[in-house]
């Protein structure tokens, strides 16, 4: 038996124009939503690749400042008393003893230099394992340095500048009798060449025997001269007194 339509249950639903309506208000608020999302996730990105090349940084020269701070006067060979140790303005070698998982007891010569790759300037960390050199060998042509480790990505370029105990900053240190008491880390813009307040000062705390010798010989020479003006003062006294008697 057929029931009529007048005896079929009311069925709900959306008819036709509510539900072009909803597409319309759909695709009004998604079109805003991406307008939006447009304008501020730009902005959005350069902030994290700040973020991330001030961490960056700051890893650097952490690593720099640690490796500088440890370097040890260690002569080349057994005939020259001078350190081995050579600095320029993009460029620095000196000894440390030797750092990472795998390395053993011994020294290393690290060199710390600017070079260049597809994006431009980066800073660079290279070793080697410390072993005699010829009297007279320069460290480019003897030291094979491996292990390379990019330390400083562009935009930055890191320079050095050094010093000794009067504070008067230089742009290079070869040849010296000592190591440089003090080293300047100056981190730059490449695009600008502005300064960046995250430059730094390393202490070089490492004393030669030379520097020890001289340190205790003027020590001696003060002590000395401090005990002679109190024996000549003693005498003074002396000879007044018998003066007046």
């Amino acid at each position: 038996m057929k029931t009529s339509a007048h005896n079929r249950p009311h069925e709900a639903g959306f008819t036709l124009v509510e539900t072009l309506a909803a597409l319309l208000l759909t695709g009004l608020v998604l079109s805003a939503l991406a307008t939006i999302t447009a304008q501020w996730l730009p902005n959005w990105n350069r902030g994290i690749d700040r973020v991330q090349r001030s961490e960056a940084l700051a890893i650097a020269l952490q690593r720099i400042t640690a490796d500088l701070g440890a370097a040890a006067y260690v002569p080349p060979n057994r005939e020259q008393r001078r350190p081995l140790f050579d600095g320029s303005e993009l460029a620095v070698i000196f000894v440390r003893t030797a750092l990472g998982p795998n390395a053993g007891p011994g020294l290393d010569v690290v060199r710390i230099a600017e070079a260049t790759d597809r994006q431009g300037f980066v800073t660079v960390r290279s070793r080697a394992a410390f072993g005699p050199l010829p009297i007279g060998a320069s460290l480019v042509d003897q030291v094979q340095f491996r292990d390379p480790v990019v330390l400083l990505h562009a935009p930055f370029r890191l320079s050095f500048a050094y010093a000794d105990r009067d504070r008067a900053w230089k742009s290079s240190w070869h040849d010296a009798k000592r190591l440089p008491t003090a080293i300047k880390l100056t981190v730059r813009d490449a695009a600008t060449e502005r300064e960046l307040a995250v430059s730094t000062i390393v202490a070089i705390h490492a004393e030669g025997p030379a520097a020890e010798a001289a340190d205790k010989q003027g020590g001696a020479g003060s002590a000395g001269a401090e005990e002679n003006a109190a024996n000549d003062g003693k005498t003074g006294t002396a000879m007044t007194r018998q003066g007046g008697t």
